[in-house]
C-alpha cells in the first residue's frame, strides 16, 4: 500500500511529493494547470465579459482543473507499466496535446469567443480542427496505454486485482468516452433539442432545458480516477470491482440516452 503520511506530513502534500517522484513531466504539467485555473477563477470573479451568457473564462476554470486531475492521475498510475520508454513519450504527448487545448479555449474565450464546434472564420475553424486533432492523437495514445496495461502480467505484490481492474477499465473507459465526443463534432453542438446555449447548471453549465452530451462525456472521463480509487481503497477482490464498473458504465450509458432524449440531467 502506498503511505499518505510520509514524514507525518498532511496526506495532499505527500500526494503531491510522490507524484513528483513518479513523474515530474505530468507534475509539472498538472502544477502549471492548476495555476491556469487559479487565474481564471479570479477572472470569472473580476471581468465581464461573456459568451453564450455565461462569463467567458468559465470553460477555461473548467479545462484547466479538469486537465490538471488528468495529469496527475497519469503520473500517479503510469509508474507501474514497467515500459517507460513508452511512458515518457506518452507524457509529453498528453503535455503538448493538452497545451493545444487550453491555448485555444482560453484564447478564444479572451476573445469573447466559442472554441468548440466555432467555424464562424476560417481562423476558427482552423483553431477547431487543431483542438480535434490533439485530442485524437492524446486519446489514441491513450488506448495504447490501456493496451499496455492489460498486456503487463508482472505487478507490484502489493497491488490488489481491484485496484490493477480499477486502472485498466478506467483507461478504458476514459478511451471510450473521449471518442464520445466525437459525437458532439459530428453535430457541431453538445445541445440535443435546441441550438447551444440555454440556460444551463451554475459551474458545468449544463442544460437545463435540453438534453446535453457533455454530461455523460464528462462521467465518462473521470472514470479514469473513479474506479481505480474505487479498486484501491473498497473493491480490493477482481469480481466486485468489475461489478461495479459495469455498474457504474450502465449509468452512464442512462444518461447518455437521457440526453439524446433530449431530457437534461437535472430541469
Amino acid at each position: 500500500m502506498v503511505n499518505l503520511t510520509t514524514n507525518k506530513l498532511p496526506a495532499w502534500k505527500s500526494l503531491l511529493i510522490q507524484c513528483k517522484s513518479r513523474n515530474r513531466v505530468l507534475y509539472s504539467a498538472g502544477l502549471l494547470s492548476l495555476l491556469g485555473a487559479f487565474v481564471c477563477g479570479l477572472l470569472v470573479v473580476f471581468s465581464n465579459l461573456q459568451v453564450l451568457g455565461v462569463n467567458a473564462f468559465v470553460k477555461p476554470f473548467k479545462f484547466f482543473g479538469s486537465i490538471s486531475t488528468v495529469c496527475f492521475t497519469m503520473a500517479w498510475i503510469l509508474v507501474y507499466l514497467n515500459n517507460q520508454k513508452t511512458v515518457k513519450i506518452y507524457s509529453w504527448v498528453l503535455v503538448f496535446a493538452m497545451v493545444i487545448e487550453l491555448v485555444i479555449i482560453t484564447g478564444q474565450a479572451a476573445l469573447g469567443k466559442t472554441s468548440h464546434f466555432n467555424t464562424a472564420t476560417l481562423l476558427d475553424g482552423i483553431l477547431f480542427q487543431l483542438m480535434g486533432i490533439a485530442i485524437v492523437v492524446f486519446t489514441l495514445w491513450t488506448g495504447w496505454i490501456c493496451y499496455c496495461f492489460f498486456r503487463q502480467k508482472e505487478w507490484p505484490i502489493w497491488m490488489s486485482p481491484g485496484y490493477l481492474w480499477g486502472m485498466r477499465l478506467g483507461l478504458l473507459f476514459f478511451v471510450i468516452f473521449a471518442f464520445e465526443g466525437m459525437h458532439m463534432v459530428y453535430l457541431n453542438q453538445h445541445t440535443i433539442g435546441a441550438p447551444d446555449g440555454s440556460a444551463g447548471l451554475p459551474l458545468t453549465n449544463w442544460s437545463r432545458e435540453f438534453g446535453d452530451l457533455r454530461v455523460p462525456h464528462f462521467f465518462g472521463l473521470h472514470t479514469l480516477q473513479l474506479l481505480p480509487l474505487a479498486g484501491y481503497y473498497l473493491f480490493p477482490k477482481k469480481t466486485t470491482m468489475v461489478i461495479m464498473a459495469i455498474t457504474w458504465l450502465a449509468f452512464i450509458a442512462l444518461l447518455y440516452w437521457q440526453a439524446l432524449q433530449g431530457f437534461p440531467i437535472i430541469p
